[in-house]
């Protein structure tokens, strides 16, 4: 959660954002590379976790009960989208831009999530396996044009920008194959179960991190399948293994996802005992995420609105959005230092610490009222 407001902050501050691709070896530098690439593993890993914590939601509810939850989150989240989500990124209320990212696609995912927890956990697991491993066979189909078939396969698998009439429509996440890593998340919470020894956890952790890793070194090495983007050799060592490094997240590809969970595995593993003040102050946005997601948006477009009236740019009006603000040219000669952009993050997260954690303390004061509830179906925690 802390991380991913990093990528947030960078998109609307840093002056670089709208002109060229971070992650393209040929035009980034290191900090800026791996300051984008660091934001790779919060989709994967907010997804697998969401499916960790509905398996342990079975110590309070029966498998009826807990599909019923997950259809009815998953459409409120789903809501949520396309109503808070997107008014927080377009701050207008005619919603000229629409987009289907994160919160969408984990929508959908517990949606799927409900009915797949009547089957086996091994089942699950094989079918995770290869959506997983198997989707990318799927690159080569693009439907073309602004049609239906072509939107409803953007959701799909190839995602794309649609402008229909005033409006315009990016999909970021297609539902496959995220769809299968929250199931994943699910079958990995037999691990959290409270008769499983916490020692055996850590080394299973630890073994799938480097069947993960060495998966992923293997097949990018080869260069063959896995991702739609193959690496290949820059002007020096350092700038290929960036290039080695770039898996595609646009669909998330196989390499992408076997990185990125790769990481979580591993860092699951070590930090699986950690306690301590720092472990507390961050466990406060962990138990609050959907109030800290929200809340964070809204936060990081007023400060670009303000940014724009201090500097030289003094255009505020670009950020309530009438056309994908990428897209026009009144960004020239707006944007800070990437520098700049990280003290901004720092004071963001460090702002939204104390609201999160009197809301924290507040909802566990309130659980029981009829009107509590109601405004935590908006606020409260997507798992």
């Amino acid at each position: 959660m802390i991380i991913m407001a990093l990528d947030h902050v960078r998109d609307y501050l840093y002056s670089g954002s709208f002109f060229y691709d971070p992650l393209d070896p040929t035009q980034t530098s290191g900090i800026l590379f791996f300051t984008r690439w660091i934001t790779h593993f919060c989709a994967p890993v907010f997804m697998m976790l969401a499916g960790t914590s509905a398996y342990l939601m079975q110590q309070n509810k029966d498998k009826k009960e807990l599909s019923l939850f997950l259809v009815k989150r998953g459409l409120w989240l789903v809501f949520l989208e396309m109503v808070l989500v997107n008014f927080g990124w377009n701050f207008n209320i005619t919603f000229p831009m629409f987009f289907f990212i994160t919160i969408w696609a984990l929508g959908v995912s517990m949606i799927v999530l409900a009915g797949l927890i009547h089957l086996r956990i091994k089942l699950i697991l094989w079918i995770c396996i290869i959506i997983i491993v198997g989707h990318n066979l799927l690159d080569p189909i693009h439907v073309p044009g602004n049609s239906l078939s072509a939107f409803g396969w953007a959701l799909l698998h190839d995602p794309q920008f649609f402008t229909w009439q005033d409006r315009s429509f990016l999909v970021g996440y297609p539902i496959v194959p995220l769809v299968a890593v929250m199931p994943l998340g699910y079958c990995l919470g037999a691990l959290y179960s409270v008769n499983y020894d916490p020692h055996k956890r850590q080394r299973s952790l630890l073994i799938l991190a480097c069947v993960a890793v060495d998966f992923f070194v293997v097949l990018r090495y080869a260069n063959v399948y896995g991702d739609p983007v193959k690496w290949s050799v820059q002007k020096d060592a350092f700038f290929t293994f960036l290039s080695f490094l770039n898996g595609s997240k646009y669909p998330l590809s196989l390499l992408y996802l076997s990185m990125a969970l790769s990481t979580a595995f591993l860092f699951l593993s070590c930090t699986d005992k950690l306690k301590g003040a720092f472990v507390n102050v961050v466990s406060v946005f962990g138990r609050v995420p959907m109030f800290y997601y929200l809340i964070h948006i809204y936060v990081i477009h007023v400060v670009a609105i303000i940014a724009s009236l201090l500097s030289p740019h003094q255009d505020w009006e670009m950020w309530i959005l009438s056309q994908p603000i990428w897209s026009t040219s009144d960004l020239k000669g707006y944007g800070f230092s990437l520098p700049v952009a990280y003290l901004v993050w720092i004071g963001i997260v460090i702002a939204l610490y104390p609201l999160c954690k009197r809301y924290d303390a507040y909802k566990q004061t309130h659980k029981g009222k009829w009107w509590f509830k109601l405004f935590v179906r908006i606020a409260t925690s997507c798992y």
